[in-house]
């Protein structure tokens, strides 16, 4: 199976780092099965809802209990006052007390929830994860540790709650890709038919492409943003949104509810309304407090309901209504920006299946002409950490393995058909002709040290502990396979943040969740009236 890629990022202030862990992700595998159904399958539900805690776990103080977990007051009053100064950095309008704090809770619930089912499925972040993490930052911003301390504390932020932050966005990377990317496939025929409508449009055939046409300011006729002919470099498209969410098996009249209020703040957003302050107040997208950016990706890493919908757009200008099955979108063009231009920083670690596969930065240019690289051709013994099982206990059992191949002579095909949890051990751990770039970063180092028929010691990924063996390496022109992955990255990537954004609803709808505060301003309201 080959795997596909993306990157997320880890930002604080300027500073910004894109991990491949599970986006920055890896610990499941966007697997490619040849001819396999273009339809990703929904991701798994999350485990059904804990019992309330014990009443007399209730106390005052209490923010909100999630499952048995409790959010303290002063833990939400911190999140506040640290989400205030962001704001004010940033130079966005900071919303009311009541709203702020309606927002900064409702992000630590679901922060909540994402550790809770990390830990249950055995995910866990270590101090030495996070420090390479900020040396990757440090060295992708070209300047040391120190220096960056230094930046972090110009940012207002304390450096263990930089270092919290950082351990919280890897988590969530390794958790989406545990619970998603193992269900998103991408079919050969879907990418003949992504690589034929490219090649269309550089050929000048520009055609409208399909879904929903934005309603926005000043929106005129034209080629589907999606649709325009991509020169040396990839186009690139900035926006910010405004979402309201719509849970799964709404009732219709809940929906043109929530529809009404998407239409009232977009009014007032036409108004003449900060749309950065408003997303900060009302959006329920998980960017609401960065004012509801999105940040900057090329063409092909939106969704083309997104691009439909602010074709025409300028800069600044808004669309109308979108809606998604998350809910009812308003999208702002922060920027355009013409062919050629350079496109973000590509990852230094990509997403991939359990193997560790991955490719480069969303966006990246076509291989133009002959490329030619080294392959390797390796096998691997796959063991993840769970919640059985440590990384010690992986690391140990691998160990032994390894000493049953190099000192006992066991063939090590026949010990990854019996124990490696990758879907490559029914061949053995044959993962084929490996290409750079193919394969986490971890995972590459360690092979490309192996000499033929070497077997590494174990080997930590994002996807759990690996034994890796060379089989053979040769010189290839790869310049057709890269366009391919290419392609199933930016097709994969369309499908993996919108399946992973409907999985945490299923996580929230299914957790016990008691929001103390909301009550107690429910019950003041209803005193006063």
């Amino acid at each position: 199976m080959r795997s596909v890629s993306s990157a997320s990022r880890v930002s604080c202030g300027f500073l910004a780092l894109s991990l491949a862990l599970g986006t920055a992700a890896q610990a499941a595998e966007p697997g490619v099965g040849r001819g396999a159904a273009a339809t990703a399958p929904r991701p798994a539900a999350a485990a059904p809802a804990r019992a309330a805690p014990a009443p007399e776990q209730f106390a005052d103080g209490i923010a909100a209990v999630v499952n048995r977990d409790i959010i303290t007051l002063r833990e939400l009053n911190a999140a506040v006052r640290s989400a205030s100064g962001e704001l004010s950095r940033q130079g966005i309008q900071v919303p009311d007390q009541a709203a702020l704090q309606h927002q900064v809770l409702q992000r630590l619930i679901m922060q909540r929830l994402m550790r809770q089912e990390a830990t249950r499925m055995g995910i866990r972040v270590d101090g030495a994860q996070i420090d390479r993490a900020i040396s990757s930052i440090a060295a992708r911003n070209n300047i040391n540790i120190d220096q960056l301390r230094a930046e972090v504390g110009k940012s207002g932020i304390t450096w263990d709650q930089y270092r919290q932050n950082i351990g919280d966005e890897i988590l969530t990377d390794r958790l989406r890709q545990r619970v998603v990317d193992a269900n998103i496939v991408i079919s050969d025929p879907e990418v003949d038919a992504y690589l034929k409508e490219q090649q269309r449009r550089r050929n000048g055939g520009l055609a409208q492409g399909p879904g929903f046409q934005g309603q926005g300011q000043g929106q005129g006729a034209g080629a589907s943003a999606s649709a325009m002919p991509q020169a040396a470099g990839p186009q690139q498209l900035a926006l910010a949104q405004i979402l309201v969410r719509v849970p799964e098996n709404t009732p219709a009249a809940q929906v043109a509810v929530l529809r009404k209020k998407a239409e009232d703040i977009l009014a007032r957003v036409k108004q003449g309304g900060d749309f950065a302050a408003i997303a900060a107040a009302v959006s329920e997208g998980p960017e609401a407090l960065q004012g509801g950016v999105m940040g900057e990706r090329p063409l092909d890493g939106w969704p083309d309901l997104f691009l439909n919908a602010v074709n025409g757009l300028g800069d600044g200008q808004v669309s109308g209504i979108v809606q998604s099955a998350n809910g009812f979108h308003i999208l702002k063009v922060l920027a355009r920006s013409g062919a050629g231009a350079p496109g973000p920083a590509p990852a230094p670690a990509p997403r991939g299946p359990d193997a560790g596969r991955g490719a480069g930065a969303p966006g990246a240019a076509a291989p133009q002409g002959p490329m030619e690289v080294t392959q390797t051709h390796a096998r691997h013994i796959l063991i993840k950490t769970s919640a059985v099982m440590s990384d010690d206990q992986a690391r140990q059992r691998l160990e032994l393995l390894r000493q049953r191949i190099v000192a006992g002579g066991e063939k090590f095909e026949t010990l990854a058909r019996q124990n490696s949890q990758d879907a490559s051990a029914p061949q053995g751990g044959d993962l084929g002709w490996l290409t750079p770039g193919e394969t986490v970063p971890p995972f590459e180092a360690a092979m490309n040290t192996l000499q033929i028929n070497e077997v590494s010691e174990p080997v930590q990924s994002p996807f759990g502990w690996h034994l890796i063996q060379v089989l053979e390496r040769r010189q290839k022109d790869v310049a057709d396979e890269m366009q391919r992955m290419q392609a199933r990255r930016i097709l994969f990537e369309r499908r993996a943040e919108p399946a992973f954004e409907e999985w945490l609803d299923q996580l929230r709808d299914q957790a016990y969740i008691d929001n103390r505060v909301e009550k107690e301003r429910a019950a003041a309201t209803a005193r006063d009236q």
